[in-house]
């Protein structure tokens, strides 16, 4: 296990571990400073790519963005997602999660949860592969989107698919959309740290997909706080820049790179 992984678990019960999304090194120079993970997410397929969901991401698109984003990063623990479809077998899991690590350095992998992979966690872990898992709303395996845990019954299976994934062997756990209620109870039955997204303070962490914290995916839920509008800041620029080529006053003497 690597020092960064170390330092994760440690925070659990003592301080609340900061983690956000990073496609780009310059973006990941950035979030590295106040970060103790940066997840390299498959959220890119709606965020850069313009797909309707996560489901055709490729192997390669998550690669080359991580590849990116790991030579930004000097603190942080780099978090790979793990696409749809690479992780469906051991066999091919392994293959799969041992390439993203050979080629980006990451510090470990995440998949989602279909209540059937533990095994494929156990595998990976054994392996020497970190995991990071992922209950409650799952993109990968789940269409429609819906508040999971909301009833007893699904509380309790929410409970006991994160017990799993923590016998597993998984590091950490990312609890998406599911009511405050049932994040208290599997924050406090872990033993290792739950990162919340739409889960409540009751996590140990959270994480939010940068782009929507910034304004700038146009995707904004109830549990996603807008920190600041840089689609406004943006466009105020490109307009002003847009004025200043046709009015001749961009470029001027000062932008000159030689003579007059």
């Amino acid at each position: 296990m690597s020092r960064k992984i170390k330092k994760i678990l440690l925070k659990k019960n003592k301080k609340k571990i900061v983690c956000l999304t990073a496609y780009s090194k310059n973006i990941a120079k950035i979030l590295d400073k106040y970060c103790d993970m940066i997840l390299v997410g498959d959220s890119m397929a709606n965020v850069l790519y313009g797909m309707t969901n996560t489901h055709n991401l490729t192997l390669d698109n998550i690669i080359q963005h991580s590849i990116s984003v790991s030579k930004g990063i000097k603190k942080s623990a780099l978090i790979v997602d793990m696409p749809k479809g690479t992780y469906s077998n051991l066999l091919k899991a392994k293959k799969n999660a041992q390439l993203i690590i050979k080629k980006t350095k990451c510090s470990a992998v995440k998949i989602e949860s279909n209540n059937k992979n533990f095994k494929i966690i156990s595998g990976l872990v054994k392996n020497n592969i970190q995991v990071m898992g992922h209950i409650g709303f799952t993109p990968q395996f789940k269409k429609k989107f819906k508040i999971e845990g909301t009833n007893k019954k699904e509380e309790n299976k929410l409970i006991k698919e994160a017990l799993l994934i923590e016998k597993a062997g998984a590091f950490s756990i990312v609890l998406e959309c599911i009511p405050p209620s049932t994040a208290k109870i599997i924050s406090n039955k872990l033993k290792i740290p739950t990162i919340g997204i739409g889960a409540s303070v009751y996590c140990d962490g959270q994480i939010l997909v940068t782009d929507d914290m910034l304004g700038l995916s146009g995707f904004y839920p109830k549990f996603v706080k807008k920190y600041v509008n840089l689609n406004s800041i943006i466009e105020k620029a490109v307009k002003k820049y847009s004025k200043e080529v046709k009015t001749k006053v961009f470029p001027n003497k000062q932008n000159f790179l030689y003579g007059k």
